[in-house]
């Protein structure tokens, strides 16, 4: 059996993976850290419906308490065309760290069940977390389990976002621009 690490964003996101490596017969241990997301009460939201749905379901859970948005602000001020990349990176680095201090075989994360996620980056960026950390990155397109976890995450009456979590989403989902009329 390998021991694997999860990153993981939120609880809802996490469901099918879970689901998926431990049919594979993969001891799961979940990952907590997004220092992307924004505001706090949004953290919070997204670690407290995490850490139930762990208890819930019998799964190993570590948390990074900490609410590191400057660390993610400073990486991406004035590099917002790569902010996702950057993102990606600075989480999947901390995850590979972690992995390889609990001596996981390999990790993953739930940011590849996602189909409003960048796969192709979130891959580059775990195999060079993962090479950088000697610890493999384990990749598995999640995205066809996305619906059912979706519609399971709505039965367990899990909080659901709305964006990815950083302020750069939340503002591309939540401030549209009005249409300007046609002159004439």
């Amino acid at each position: 059996m390998k021991k694997i690490l999860l990153h993981s964003c939120c609880g809802s996101c996490s469901i099918y993976p879970v689901d998926y490596l431990r049919e594979q017969g993969m001891e799961v241990h979940s990952y907590f850290f997004n220092p992307n997301i924004h505001p706090y009460t949004e953290f919070t939201k997204r670690k407290e419906t995490m850490e139930k749905y762990a208890a819930d379901t019998g799964l190993k859970l570590i948390v990074d308490d900490d609410y590191r948005l400057e660390e993610f602000l400073r990486g991406v001020a004035y590099r917002e065309s790569n902010r996702c990349m950057i993102c990606y990176s600075m989480r999947l680095e901390r995850a590979a760290q972690i992995a390889k201090r609990g001596k996981f075989d390999a990790f993953t994360t739930t940011l590849l069940v996602s189909p409003y996620q960048k796969h192709e980056l979130i891959r580059d960026a775990g195999q060079s977390a993962g090479d950088k950390y000697g610890v493999p990155f384990y990749y598995v397109d999640f995205r066809p389990g996305y619906r059912d976890a979706a519609a399971r995450s709505r039965e367990l009456g899990m909080y659901r976002q709305a964006y990815c979590g950083c302020i750069y989403s939340e503002k591309e989902r939540y401030c549209r621009k009005p249409k300007k009329e046609a002159k004439g």
